[in-house]
């Protein structure tokens, strides 16, 4: 009889272990699993390195003044965070209103869509998704609109994970994604029918580089649509309080300076586009976007105890530690941005590329 005990309780032991590692904590929709966590390409032996080589970064001020750095640098955070970013958020690396009698991943679904829908493209036509990441919005917008979308990110590992995605969603004949700079793009001149960006253009050095490249891009008269992260006018830089905020989002989210609401329309008309509209979709009467976060405050910790038992048996590689507290504590800046209102990561512009003058 005891020996019967024993093996139950064993059982139990066991097949408790594995439901807290490879169950509980995954995303709303699953795309990795805990025991699968890893550097992306990086080598897991160097994740620790790279870790401590992104936070040096942030150590030499001057650094983060040099455009050439910054690409290297975003890259480096993608490899460290997309694994655990898909396990614990899902495949959208984004934030939307909180919707009522919605879950999370149908408000993040209408936000996504309400992108497509003001570019007005149509069925079978070619849009670019400018920072793409794994390609959560790419896939939703494709299925709405119709679309073929293209998508480019600066990391390589995520775009392994995209295809995979689209792939498996059965959008891969819909959705394509290419490795890329997005302030260099490898794509032709007005060969885009329309574009969007989601929470990525944050990552230029200059907004500049990124909006005058996704205006050669686009065909005439089409339209571009962008949700950016910004200082909202609450945002007082003699405040230590509110530099401090801003700054604990900069270094969490590997961002070269995060940029003022009054800079994106004067930028973007600067570059030839002409501006259709610009609005904080956080505002009210949008229900708070950082209220998910809130409540997964108990999904944090609890994911937290999983990657320090990983970490401490081999299964992720050294680093993964660092990198998921990291992010935690960049959950609660971003929060008190939220709270205090003088952070905003969807001021939406909505512009346009002239159409051709007509030949006398």
């Amino acid at each position: 009889m005891d020996s019967i005990a024993l093996v139950c309780t064993a059982s139990l032991l066991a097949g408790g272990i594995y439901w807290f590692v490879c169950m509980l904590g995954a995303a709303e929709q699953k795309g990795k699993r805990a025991v699968d966590l890893s550097g992306g390409s990086i080598d897991r032996e160097q994740v620790q390195e790279n870790y401590n080589e992104y936070w040096s970064f942030f150590r030499r001020p001057k650094e983060i003044e040099k455009a050439e750095k910054v690409p290297a640098f975003v890259d480096t955070f993608y490899n460290l965070v997309t694994d655990i970013y898909e396990w614990g958020w899902g495949q959208s690396f984004h934030f939307s209103p909180a919707i009522p009698g919605k879950s999370n991943l149908e408000s993040t679904k209408i936000h996504e869509e309400m992108a497509v829908d003001l570019i007005g493209v149509k069925p079978g036509q070619k849009i670019l998704d400018a920072g793409c990441g794994v390609g959560g919005p790419m896939r939703a917008i494709a299925a709405h609109s119709g679309c073929n979308v293209v998508g480019i990110t600066i990391n390589e590992y995520q775009v392994s994970r995209a295809k995979a995605h689209n792939k498996k969603a059965g959008l891969d004949k819909q959705c394509d994604v290419v490795c890329g700079n997005f302030l260099e793009m490898p794509f032709e001149d007005e060969s885009f029918d329309g574009a969007y960006s989601i929470e990525a253009t944050c990552h230029a050095p200059k907004l500049e580089d990124v909006y005058s490249e996704i205006f050669r891009v686009l065909k005439p008269g089409s339209l571009y649509v962008s949700y950016e992260w910004v200082t909202t006018e609450l945002y007082r830089g003699e405040d230590p309080e509110h530099v401090d905020i801003i700054q604990g989002i900069e270094r969490g989210d590997a961002l070269p300076g995060l940029r003022s609401y009054s800079d994106i329309a004067e930028t973007a008309k600067k570059v030839g586009f002409e501006v259709v509209k610009e609005k904080d979709l956080a505002k009210p009467p949008a229900r708070p976007w950082w209220s998910r976060l809130k409540m997964g405050r108990l999904a944090y910790w609890r994911n937290h105890i999983v990657v320090m038992v990983l970490e401490t048996l081999g299964v992720a590689p050294k680093g993964t530690i660092d990198v998921h507290e990291m992010l935690f504590k960049t959950a609660d800046y971003l929060t008190r941005g939220g709270e205090t209102g003088i952070f905003t990561p969807m001021h939406m512009i909505l512009c346009r590329k002239p159409e051709k003058p007509q030949e006398a």
